[in-house]
């Protein structure tokens, strides 16, 4: 059974530092999980200092989903740093969690 999680990126204090390169593996990253269905939705935030973005990720299990969070570039090259947070969904099936 698939796990979600959301991956909250912090930007570090070299945040302001990547070069186009690191943003093309960032992307290259985003469609490796989008094409392997782990991508469920990603964005930026604006108005909200500190924070870089979020991906809602789908995993067999926590640890594959901190893998996925370990390998994006923005995290291997200290550029930002994550929270990984469990997200237990509401939905129809199973009644909103009623």
């Amino acid at each position: 059974m698939m796990q979600t999680f959301m991956m909250m990126l912090k930007k570090s204090k070299t945040y302001n530092k990547i070069t186009k390169e690191v943003i093309t593996e960032h992307v290259s990253h985003i469609r490796m999980l989008d094409d392997t269905g782990k991508l469920e939705i990603c964005g930026v935030f604006h108005g909200y200092p500190g924070m870089a973005g979020m991906y809602i990720l789908k995993t067999a299990t926590r640890e594959e989903a901190q893998a996925l969070c370990e390998q994006e570039p923005l995290i291997a090259g200290g550029y930002a740093s994550y929270d990984l947070i469990s997200i237990e969904l509401a939905n129809q099936e199973n009644n909103y969690l009623l």
